[in-house]
């Protein structure tokens, strides 16, 4: 078996490459080691290790964007499984497995013989991903806090404060969109936000559906309506701990396979931290599956603290 380690030495803390290295140093198996030095490397890497017919684990390390660039380059390979050595900031998808995920996908050598489970992906324009796709106000703030990142005076939480002032002081909370899911016909309608789940996690704290499962098959989707800044403001922490079954009134839920939004001005998407902007998108469940690997005793099984209640 191959196992490349592809590392985005950009991503998370100054120490976090050289702390790595130090890992892999100890590694009692063959290994390859690959950097990234731009957008599109990690795909570029994957996809050549796919080509080869031959069985590989490759290794994302980074964050959510390099996993997204890896499941891409390795979606729909049979001989290929990957996984996310959490190096980055944010690590939404590993978050499933549980608070101690860090600790868990750091030891190298359990993850290196870990069981592996075929994965849904979501498919938005043609871009996978294997975690959330959201659209509205909370897609705008992730897209406008890399902006503000380049700020030589902000830091990263700094950066999301100006964002999250900036869209939900500034800006208007809620935009017309058309939204189709199911049965739910959105028409030209002002809307908060709209977010597709295959994992649980986005967003660095936000856990809309508690019990989305990333293999069963099913996308759970929320549509938001137009809320004031005030509903807004009281929402969103049940909105982040998956309490949407509370409020019908304001968040509709479909659990399907598909859904299609358009507005007359560019909606801003973000696909596992990752921005797209257009004016309609479809976001379906793909084809593709992509084979992920972690530690004997990780789980990703719904607990009873995740559920919607």
């Amino acid at each position: 078996m191959r196992h490349l380690f592809i590392i985005n030495p950009v991503a998370g803390k100054k120490n976090t490459t050289a702390q790595l290295e130090a890992l892999l140093e100890k590694l009692s198996f063959p290994h390859e080691v690959v950097y990234t030095t731009g957008e599109g490397d990690a795909q570029r890497f994957a996809q050549e290790a796919a080509r080869t017919g031959e069985p590989v684990r490759i290794y994302a390390c980074g964050g959510d964007g390099t996993l997204n660039e890896v499941v891409n380059g390795a979606a729909g390979h049979g001989h290929v499984a990957i996984t996310n050595v959490p190096k980055g900031t944010g690590n939404d998808f590993l978050k499933i497995f549980g608070p101690d995920y860090r600790t868990l996908f750091y030891d190298l050598e359990a993850l290196a013989v870990g069981p592996q489970t075929a994965i849904d992906l979501v498919d938005c324009n043609g871009k996978l991903g294997i975690d959330v796709v959201c659209a509205g106000v909370d897609a705008r703030i992730a897209a406008d806090v890399h902006r503000y990142k380049d700020w030589w005076f902000v830091s990263g939480i700094g950066a999301y404060i100006l964002a999250l002032l900036e869209n939900i002081f500034l800006k208007s909370i809620a935009r017309p969109m058309t939204v189709h899911m199911g049965e739910i016909r959105w028409e030209d309608r002002p809307a908060s936000l709209l977010c597709v789940c295959n994992g649980r996690h986005y967003g660095g704290g936000f856990m809309p559906v508690g019990d989305a499962m990333p293999d069963d098959g099913v996308l759970d989707m929320l549509l938001v309506r137009k809320v004031g800044l005030f509903t807004f403001l009281r929402l969103v922490g049940k909105y982040a701990k998956g309490l949407y079954k509370q409020y019908p009134e304001l968040i509709q839920d479909f659990h399907g396979d598909a859904a299609s939004f358009s507005a007359k001005e560019p909606i801003t998407v973000v696909v596992d931290g990752e921005v797209m902007r257009d004016t309609a998108f479809t976001v379906r469940l793909s084809e593709k599956k992509v084979n992920f690997f972690y530690p004997a005793g990780a789980g990703y099984q719904v607990s009873s603290a995740d559920k919607s209640s």
